[in-house]
């Protein structure tokens, strides 16, 4: 078999960089799109919030529950394999989707869909260490991240603009055909690499998430990094939209536009994150100090949305997308605090409470919203302050407990 230096970076980036990116950019387009979509699918399929939420919500569900068998098979058969096998059911997921003509047939498709795309992130940075010297890891996985944020803001404005030549299911289902595509390409495109499957039978590795689930620092970071991250999937994914229709007056026109922001601006902070972190730390600031302030900012961005707070909801939307990458720190300061045979298992464990978080915030902020009537097509501005403001204080709290974790792990 080839070995890691036997290919030219050039050749690398086409071959590896690019399948698996693309692969990440459909995950977060599939994880964002219903923010546009959902009222087109409320036009065609009855729907009321809670059904809004658990058609959206399902994916996280799926997906978590992928998450920690996923370490072993990317050991045992190798992340091509497993992430071009995948995509054919998100592909399935998309095409059901985009058939559908009953609440039932929207949650099996979006189910299949999770479960198809859980393996993207992870695939990628398990790929980016097989093919990948260790000195240009940070930048390859910052270009990985980098394309789900371009996933999140192809799902705003230029989705808005194709329903323009074609309606949600017709979004679907070129999404669907475009999925296939990638895990085609992914599969005839990424070199193959031996699998170092190792001596981790199931026994061990569930052994080993033992071991972490058992480790008091892991509970102090995870319940700011879940809620935070997952309330920000949750919302950007689909409620951000309702959001600034109902209460900041946007034509969809302009919802997508505040979406993009947010989208791009989220890009922007996956990208920036690592760096900031490095440099911090270089100047004797922990990464988990400056992960901890993000999450605090970000719970205040999303106070201000609970509130009301409308005069510049561009720079909002802005603010709240940016501040959410912030959590994205706290992958690599839990896989420090682990040996390094454990930190596949550390980002997967970390994932799944994530995940269960979004679906959870998702689908609750339906009920919660739904518990209000509509007025003029419209949920009033109570439904709002009382739906973003549990997740608020949420994140806030979780913030407060983390702090003791970021004097101990700032000390030398």
């Amino acid at each position: 078999m080839p070995g890691r230096n036997d290919y030219s970076a050039s050749t690398l980036v086409l071959r590896v960089t690019l399948p698996f990116a693309a692969g990440y950019f459909l995950s977060y387009l599939y994880r964002t799109v219903n923010a546009i979509l959902a009222p087109e699918i409320a036009r065609t399929i009855a729907l009321d919030a809670a059904d809004i939420g658990l058609m959206t919500g399902i994916y996280f569900i799926t997906f978590a529950s992928a998450q920690l068998p996923l370490g072993i098979l990317l050991d045992r058969f190798g992340p091509r394999r497993v992430e071009a096998l995948l995509l054919a059911f998100a592909a399935a997921g998309a095409l059901a989707f985009s058939l559908a003509e009953s609440v039932p047939t929207l949650v099996v498709g979006r189910a299949l869909v999770g479960f198809g795309v859980s393996a993207c992130l992870m695939a990628a940075l398990k790929a980016n260490v097989q093919y990948f010297p260790p000195s240009r890891l940070a930048l390859m996985n910052g270009v990985i991240l980098g394309a789900g944020g371009l996933g999140a803001v192809a799902a705003t404005a230029p989705v808005q603009m194709a329903l323009h030549v074609t309606d949600w299911r017709g979004v679907y289902g070129g999404v669907a055909a475009l999925t296939l595509l990638s895990g085609v390409v992914l599969w005839l495109s990424v070199p193959e690499r031996p699998a170092h499957a190792g001596p981790n039978s199931l026994l061990a590795q569930i052994r080993d998430v033992g071991e972490i689930f058992r480790d008091a620092t892991f509970w102090r970071v995870a319940p700011a990094t879940m809620i935070a991250m997952g309330s920000f999937m949750s919302i950007q994914g689909l409620w951000a939209g309702p959001w600034m229709r109902d209460i900041c007056a946007m034509t969809p026109p302009e919802v997508a536009t505040g979406l993009t922001v947010m989208a791009a601006a989220m890009a922007l902070g996956y990208l920036s994150t690592g760096a900031m972190a490095e440099w911090f730390e270089a100047r004797g600031i922990a990464p988990i100090t400056l992960g901890a302030v993000g999450m605090g900012i970000h719970g205040l961005a999303l106070a201000a949305m609970a509130l009301g707070w409308t005069a510049f909801p561009l720079s909002l939307a802005a603010l709240y997308g940016f501040s959410g990458a912030a959590c994205s720190i706290n992958y690599a300061v839990l896989t420090r605090r682990f040996p390094l045979r454990l930190a596949g298992r550390v980002n997967t464990s970390l994932n799944l409470l994530i995940f269960v978080a979004a679906f959870a915030l998702q689908w609750g902020l339906g009920w919660v919203i739904g518990a209000w009537d509509k007025m003029d097509g419209h949920w009033p501005p109570q439904a709002w302050t009382v739906s973003l403001g549990l997740p608020t204080a949420a994140i806030l709290a979780s913030v407060a407990w983390l702090v003791p974790a970021c004097r101990a792990m700032s000390r030398p």
